[in-house]
């Protein structure tokens, strides 16, 4: 099975369960009358259109290069992990405004209605099942060297973190009384806060991508280390590193022997190439430019 396939079947997981999900809290909220458990209930369904959103661009990005892009597609997958960003900040802006909602409502006396036990057994299936398909996604994510799949791994997590939020507070105003209900709608802004602090990591790494950011000083260090490991070969500079999708693109200038033939040298840079293709992966993207030592 090819990388696009497995992406799509990972993905596909992750939908049947949040289709399951995000219907049964949203009946169970209903049900339970709770704030949290509907909150949670939205945040299933941005759960479900990003992995849309995640099966509509991993096709785009698994393209290759063509002759108007030289570099091939991989920046579709980037740009689907802003898409997922974007999509949980602005879930999680609704959890909080609803949430601070009730609480000005609560603050003013107005008594808020205590959440059902449907509500509460909806929030630990929640849990279970979001932790599950978190492991799962996270770990086909790495292995198959996928941002967006990472990213929407973290969907599913920050939803199991959600779900934590909203069985204790569910628990708590169901098990202290109605004095402590708005533990209920306390719980779905905490949920909100939570979800803004992941959505804005994954904005940050997409957009550093999308504007063309370097690769770690870490990686690019064993980039130079690499190249100054074959012989005759030294003052790696002017290096220029970026990530394109799930590849690396590299350009360096090293020197060599002037004296030496082309052919030679040609073959020394070539070597040198293979070898970082070898460590970064076939398809990244390596030139490498020769100069004569001074």
């Amino acid at each position: 099975m090819n990388r696009e396939k497995e992406i799509y079947k990972v993905t596909l997981v992750g939908s049947a369960g949040n289709v399951a999900l995000l219907t049964f809290k949203f009946i169970a909220g209903v049900m339970g009358h709770s704030s949290a458990m509907i909150a949670d209930a939205v945040h299933s369904l941005s759960d479900f259109i990003t992995d849309v959103i995640v099966l509509a661009f991993v096709h785009v990005s698994a393209k290759p290069q063509d002759v108007d892009h030289d570099y091939g597609h991989g920046k579709y997958e980037t740009f689907a992990t802003f898409i997922i960003g974007l999509a949980l900040i602005a879930a999680a802006t609704g959890i909080i405004v609803s949430g601070v909602a009730k609480l000005i409502d609560w603050a003013g006396g107005k008594q808020l209605e205590a959440p059902g036990w449907v509500a509460l057994a909806a929030a630990i299936v929640s849990l279970i099942v979001k932790e599950v398909l978190y492991r799962y996604t996270v770990v086909q994510g790495k292995r198959l060297e996928s941002q967006a799949l990472v990213a929407n791994a973290w969907h599913h997590r920050s939803d199991a973190f959600s779900s934590i939020g909203t069985m204790v507070g569910i628990g708590g105003a169901i098990l202290l009384g109605n004095r402590w209900t708005v533990l209920d709608p306390l719980a779905s802004v905490v949920v909100g806060i939570m979800l803004v602090k992941v959505s804005v990591n994954l904005l940050r790494g997409s957009v550093g991508e999308l504007t063309e950011s370097s690769l770690s000083s870490d990686i690019e260090k064993e980039i130079e280390d690499i190249i100054c490991s074959f012989p005759d070969v030294s003052e790696p500079h002017n290096l220029r590193t970026r990530r394109i999708g799930n590849r690396f693109a590299i350009e360096a200038h090293v020197r060599m022997d002037g004296n030496i033939p082309l052919t030679a040298a040609h073959d020394r840079a070539t070597a040198i190439e293979d070898a970082l293709r070898k460590r970064f992966g076939k398809q990244t993207h390596v030139t490498i430019h020769m100069e004569p030592v001074k």
